[in-house]
């Protein structure tokens, strides 16, 4: 089969937005006498005038001739599916040698069996990301249609969707990953295998799932993305608790939330906010229903006790009830920064945060969250501002922080006065 080619006149992929990295190790292996492109998200972000967040370089070197190149720059990890990391201080860049193989039974069970690109991009998921950039020639070179696809915004899958969703679950919730993220339009196929294959979720790596979903929230497109997942039933299997509040009149509130995240991370530039953080996010509203249908509906004000215990049952709910399970430190980083809110925000009014808590090395992640939900409620501005002020004040007085430094992420969240800052 012959790929379509697309010269720099088409393209207009402009050599200065790729990372200089990317394109050494390009450069190395060419000139080593091997075939070496850029692959997968970076040349679709640089087809659509975006900065990719990594690049993917696929070659015809084996993983043994790129460590030989590369020398103690390189790690090769993975034994069913072989790759080549290639160090730059805190940067990586993957290269992958050229697969074959069957892509047409309901499993993959051999990844190591060498190929040629056509061969290799048949393997991937989505046409959007089946395109090859060579950057020796400014081409990219197309096999699967891609650049037609990305050009009419459609997101279509390499092969038969109904065998490439039983060959990967994981691909439904990248499918939505993309239309979040991109707007893209769903091929009628493509669409109507995932109502049909969305059971083969639960037959997915729990930890896979867990790091999607993580992705998503740091995306700038979680709103859309959860929307979706609700949407297609895909959340009801993995989630069930947090799909049933996201379809109540109450989950609005969840939505809120993620508006305000997703505006963070799209103007952030490198500063995400951390997993406990978002995680919170899904779960405070959850906690604030509880609240009220247990206590407050009740004339009741709870005790700290009963807001902790409340806290870590809510928690333990959410987490037990679903397909893919919490690490136990970001649960207990998460039940901290639930806790503190109503200690930051009694439901009392009179707010005491005691000096030891202000020196808790998570005490941090407790005030980001309460600074998201100042954004979202700006009646709570004052009492972030307070907050901040008296942990300032323990910073000046000079106790030892571990972690995160003072120009941590926190600090580099929008103003609930920003005319751009979604606030409902």
């Amino acid at each position: 089969m012959q790929p379509k080619i697309y010269t720099f006149n088409q393209h207009e992929i402009d050599h200065l937005l790729i990372d200089s990295d990317a394109l050494y190790v390009l450069h190395k292996l060419a000139n080593a006498g091997h075939k070496a492109y850029l692959v997968g998200g970076s040349v679709r972000d640089l087809i659509l005038k975006q900065t990719p967040k990594d690049y993917d370089i696929s070659t015809s070197a084996r993983p043994e001739e790129i460590k030989h190149l590369f020398h103690r720059s390189c790690l090769l990890i993975g034994r069913r599916f072989r790759l080549a990391h290639i160090r730059f201080k805190h940067k990586v860049i993957e290269v992958s040698t050229f697969r074959s193989g069957d892509n047409e039974s309901d499993l993959i069970l051999h990844d190591n069996q060498w190929g040629s690109p056509e061969e290799d991009v048949m393997r991937r998921d989505f046409t959007m990301n089946g395109l090859y950039y060579d950057s020796a020639t400014h081409t990219i070179i197309d096999y699967v249609d891609g650049w037609d696809d990305i050009q009419n915004k459609l997101l279509r899958t390499i092969g038969d969707p109904l065998i490439r969703f039983k060959q990967d679950p994981v691909r439904m919730i990248r499918l939505l990953k993309f239309r979040a993220r991109f707007g893209f339009e769903i091929e009628a196929l493509s669409k109507k295998a995932l109502m049909q294959c969305r059971n083969e979720i639960v037959k997915s790596s729990p930890a896979r799932i867990l790091e999607e979903l993580f992705r998503m929230l740091e995306s700038g497109s979680a709103t859309s993305f959860f929307y979706l997942m609700v949407k297609a039933g895909l959340l009801e299997l993995l989630f069930p608790s947090l799909a049933q509040f996201l379809a109540s009149p109450r989950g609005e509130e969840v939505y809120r939330f993620l508006k305000t995240v997703d505006y963070i991370n799209q103007n952030g530039g490198k500063n995400l906010l951390e997993r406990s953080v978002l995680a919170s996010c899904l779960l405070f509203p959850i906690l604030q229903e509880e609240m009220n249908q247990q206590f407050l509906n009740h004339s009741q004000t709870p005790h700290m006790g009963d807001i902790m215990m409340l806290t870590s049952t809510v928690i333990k709910e959410v987490v037990t009830s679903s397909f893919t399970h919490f690490p136990r430190r970001l649960s207990s980083t998460i039940g901290f920064i639930l806790a503190m809110q109503y200690r930051l925000t009694p439901l009392s009014g009179k707010r005491h945060c005691h000096p030891k808590l202000l020196r808790n090395k998570e005490f941090i992640f407790a005030l980001k969250f309460l600074k998201l939900r100042s954004l979202v409620d700006k009646t709570l501005d004052d009492t972030y501002s307070q907050c901040k002020s008296q942990w300032k004040q323990q910073v000046k007085h000079g106790f030892k922080r571990s972690h995160p430094p003072v120009h941590s992420p926190a600090h580099h969240l929008p103003n609930k006065d920003s005319e751009h800052v979604p606030t409902h």
